[in-house]
């Protein structure tokens, strides 16, 4: 089979300047790389934060050349800068953020823009940019304007710009990181119907269920590549994968812990159906739920509200031809100390919905109540109110400014004009719970890692001290073992604190390991707000409003379907397994 990349000893380092421009170090990020990419393949790369995975991509079509070593594309080396824009027609790349590769203000102009520098006839470009979008079915879409899309409908037309150069090969950086369950799954439709037309893909993502659909898996580690083989050959090293940050698909965890407890089945399961086809041969017994207590309602005088939201109304662009309703007559009250999952599809309404709970947005009309204030009455100081209710945005490292942690995480107390010895204790404690040393404090900013960055800007919001913590998707980006780590500290940090958690993610896998209740939003309203039991025992209706529900809840359907009922409850992989042992072994 005939290669169209070859990858040989490939070696880059990043060099480390002074503040007067002048080298001073360097930090080797490849090292000594071998890879070769056949024709028509889908491979998926793997690897924890760091790990060179983005600076390989980079050099697949020659936006980075090697320090040492030679990518070969189709026969030319990616070296040459007189071959560099025949090798970008080869090699297509798509990034992660699709807000960053669109450019201009109608969705066809913006497909046809690689094409006109070019130079491609007009008539050409017609065809091409028709064509393009046909395939990742845009095509009605071509005379809106991009910032009016889902963010799955972003990056589809970001693949069609892409595609309008014919490339033989795709390389797609995390192009789902910031997409709803919906998105996702429109992206990877689009990827895997390229590759049954034959464009070679090469995708690299920390999502586990996009890995298995690939028919080639690499991970690396320290710049280079540690294991490759099938998703199969590569999945079955569940204890290798988790020492290198990386994870499993749920059903492969639960067979690997079932044949930890001596149960006969194959540790090379994949998806959920064909391991509830595995489990269904094996001799079980009816599975009896246990009694559960009747649910104690907190008494309100005792537990009183974070916060209130009644009758709240939210419009876009009002008057102009653009106006839209975000949120729609919404009511819900949270009660404090309560850890709180919010989740809905891209357009829901959450991000509108969290933007008032500390007064970045002001009501259309309805009123927003933080620890029974009015945050919007005539005599309320509204900068105050920030400081009770702290909001942390989706890649909050980009909020870091200051020379070092400590004065960055100082900056929000002292705005509050607190003392400084009480600024210096409010500094060291958010930073002990985000779980950065002292030692880091005194550092740049700049110099810490992808998850110490995270841990840093989610830690000069908690110096703060607000009574309510909205974190809108604080583990977006990070490799398994970085997302674990932020939550797990976030969720020690509200055992310790009792502060009010606002959990905002697109991941349903997080949502149920840590929030005790949760909010779904559908179209602009509240669709619940209950006990995460509850929720996710109406899994369907979930999937109906365009959420994803996790792996391992799609297998107690299938199994209860083929007979083996252990409950509508199923929504972790402990969970299962534990049901799963008492039913198998009844």
């Amino acid at each position: 089979m005939t290669n169209i990349i070859e990858v040989k000893g490939l070696e880059f380092e990043y060099r480390i300047y002074d503040d007067n421009g002048e080298a001073v170090g360097a930090n080797k990020v490849l090292r000594g790389l071998d890879l070769t990419v056949p024709k028509g393949q889908f491979l998926a790369v793997l690897g924890h934060n760091g790990c060179g995975k983005s600076t390989l991509a980079k050099h697949l079509n020659g936006i980075l050349t090697a320090t040492a070593g030679q990518v070969i594309v189709d026969g030319m080396d990616a070296s040459d800068e007189g071959l560099i824009f025949d090798i970008r027609q080869k090699v297509g790349m798509v990034f992660q953020n699709p807000d960053n590769q669109l450019v201009a203000t109608v969705v066809e102009e913006d497909v046809a823009f690689a094409l006109e520098n070019l130079g491609v006839p007009p008539a050409e470009i017609r065809k091409r940019v028709d064509g393009a979008l046909r395939i990742v079915e845009m095509y009605e879409y071509r005379e809106h304007s991009p910032h009016q899309l889902s963010g799955g409908q972003k990056q589809r037309v970001a693949i069609a710009g892409i595609l309008a150069m014919r490339p033989d090969c795709i390389v797609l950086d995390e192009p789902t990181s910031m997409l709803d369950p919906k998105g996702r799954a429109e992206v990877m439709a689009t990827i895997k119907m390229l590759n049954e037309q034959g464009v070679t893909i090469v995708l690299i993502t920390h999502y586990m269920d996009e890995a298995v659909q690939a028919d080639r898996v690499v991970v690396m580690d320290d710049g280079k590549i540690i294991m490759d083989g099938t998703p199969k050959e590569i999945f079955v090293r569940v204890d290798e994968l988790k020492s290198h940050s990386l994870d499993v698909p749920q059903v492969t965890e639960l067979v690997y812990l079932l044949r930890k407890n001596g149960v006969n089945v194959p540790p090379d399961i994949l998806n959920e159906q064909e391991c509830a086809e595995a489990l269904l041969k094996l001799p079980h017994g009816e599975y009896v739920p246990e009694e559960k207590q009747p649910r104690q309602e907190t008494d309100p005088d005792k537990t009183p509200y974070a916060a209130v939201v009644k009758n709240l109304c939210y419009k876009y662009s009002i008057g102009t031809p653009f106006e839209s309703t975000a949120v729609d007559n919404v009511n819900v009250s949270i009660r404090k100390g309560q850890f709180v999952g919010v989740i809905g599809h891209t357009g829901s309404g959450k991000s509108t919905l969290i933007q008032h709970l500390n007064g970045l947005l002001k009501p259309t009309s309805g009123e927003i109540f933080i620890n029974g204030r009015n945050i919007w009455a005539k005599d309320s100081d509204i900068r105050s109110v920030r400081f009770m209710s702290g909001l942390v945005f989706q890649y909050s490292e980009y909020q870091l400014f200051e020379d070092t942690v400590y004065k960055d995480i100082a900056f929000g107390p002292k705005n509050m004009g607190l003392p400084e010895d009480e600024i210096d204790r409010r500094v060291r404690d958010a930073a002990k719970a985000m779980g950065l040393s002292d030692e880091l404090l005194g550092r740049s900013p700049f110099d810490l890692s992808g998850g110490q960055k995270r841990r840093a800007a989610l830690a000069g919001v908690i110096a703060m001290q607000p009574q309510i913590l909205i974190l809108d998707e604080p583990a977006a980006g990070l490799d398994p073992k970085g997302r674990d780590t932020v939550l797990d500290e976030i969720d020690e940090y509200h055992r310790q604190s009792g502060t009010t958690i606002l959990l905002v993610s697109h991941s349903m896998e997080d949502i149920v390991k840590y929030a005790e209740k949760i909010l779904v939003m559908n179209h602009g309203r509240l669709f619940c707000y209950e006990d995460t039991d509850y929720v996710f025992s109406h899994t369907k209706e979930l999937s109906q409003i365009g959420l994803g529900i996790p792996q391992i809840s799609r297998l107690a359907h299938l199994l209860k379907d083929g007979g083996l009922d252990i409950g509508d409850d199923i929504y972790t992989v402990e969970r299962a397994k534990d049901r799963l042992l008492k039913t198998l072994n009844a």
